[in-house]
């Protein structure tokens, strides 16, 4: 595998990509950015999108960095093409929801990783069932088909399940 130095994490919500991006900084020493942490405030309020733009264009233009979540569309696609390390992590829906559960339950006593500090885990899990609702109109096989045309020439992985998950820990983070 070539050293990554720009990494896009995306997939469902609960689907471990804050977990993965943050296992994959402490190895590499690249820089994590989650995007919850930048589209939204402390407390749990949507950023300006100007504001969300500013500091996306400032990290997309540093030599190296993590990004995990989706954000606007066009910055998302923007990542997309810029990284040279693509990961997908395309968990079954019926995982996805027990593991934003799961997080909302262990985020009673400890923030979720990437998650902007003290924004409400209620909020945030609420937000994530809608997002997971509506996830089979662009999390797809048209969006696949899209993803390996983007990837051409930058590293692929699409991690189908939480076994598959571990052993990319394991064996990058």
């Amino acid at each position: 595998m070539t050293a990554m130095k720009k990494i896009a994490v995306f997939g469902k919500p609960g689907s471990g990509k804050s977990t993965l991006s943050q296992s994959l900084s402490s190895s590499t020493g690249i820089p994590w950015h989650a995007l919850d942490s930048i589209a939204y405030t402390r407390n749990g309020e949507l950023r300006e999108r100007k504001d969300f733009d500013a500091a996306h264009q400032q990290i997309m233009t540093s030599s190296s960095w993590i990004i995990d979540g989706l954000g606007p569309l066009g910055t998302f696609f923007e990542r997309l093409h810029a990284a040279d390390t693509l990961i997908y992590i395309d968990l079954p829906y019926v995982q996805s929801y027990w593991l934003v559960t799961k997080r909302m339950l262990q985020g009673m006593r400890v923030n979720p990783a990437g998650w902007p500090e003290g924004s409400s885990i209620v909020k945030g899990t609420l937000r994530s069932y809608q997002m997971l609702r509506r996830s089979p109109s662009f999390w797809n096989q048209e969006f696949l088909q899209k993803l390996e045309t983007i990837a051409q020439g930058q590293s692929l992985h699409i991690i189908r399940s939480t076994a598959q998950l571990q052993r990319f820990v394991a064996q990058h983070g």
